[in-house]
């Protein structure tokens, strides 16, 4: 059936219900599991023309927030017995979907398990969807979790 599954995390209600529903496929499957948290970096802006302007610091919590949710991760795929692991990537300038895209190709997964926010209208439009982008960008099947769905 499945032997590479993919489980992108956040951290939210929704990521951690993914990938419990990842974990038992995983595990009727005999599949390795990886989770991956995309660290996103905040955009610092330098006024080149003001000469030397004074940086202001901009505190970047990104790994402080990725170590617990892989932890948290770690400690939900301990109990089911498979072949599971961790990863934190980084998404220098690239989108979420991107990375994504990137990370499912290495891993060579042949299913994701995602959460969708659910999204719709002018929320959508400003905000994107990466699930919807990974729909468009990928063969690799996707099973969609989204708001209101049971697991």
């Amino acid at each position: 059936m499945y032997q590479r599954i993919l489980v992108p995390v956040d951290g939210s209600e929704g990521a951690l219900r993914a990938l419990d529903e990842a974990l038992k496929l995983a595990r009727l499957s005999n599949a390795q599991l990886q989770a991956v948290y995309v660290l996103v970096h905040p955009t610092q802006v330098v006024d080149v023309s003001a000469g030397f302007a004074e940086q202001v610091p901009v505190r970047d919590t990104s790994s402080e927030t990725a170590t617990s949710v892989l932890a948290e991760a770690r400690e939900r795929i301990a109990p089911f017995g498979v072949q599971g692991a961790v990863r934190a990537v980084d998404a220098y300038g690239e989108s979420v979907a991107a990375v994504l895209k990137r990370t499912i190709d290495e891993f060579d997964a042949d299913l994701v398990v995602m959460y969708s926010h659910g999204r719709s209208g002018i929320r959508r439009l400003f905000a994107g969807s990466v699930a919807e982008s990974l729909l468009h960008d990928t063969t690799v099947p996707l099973l969609l979790l989204r708001n209101g769905d049971e697991a």
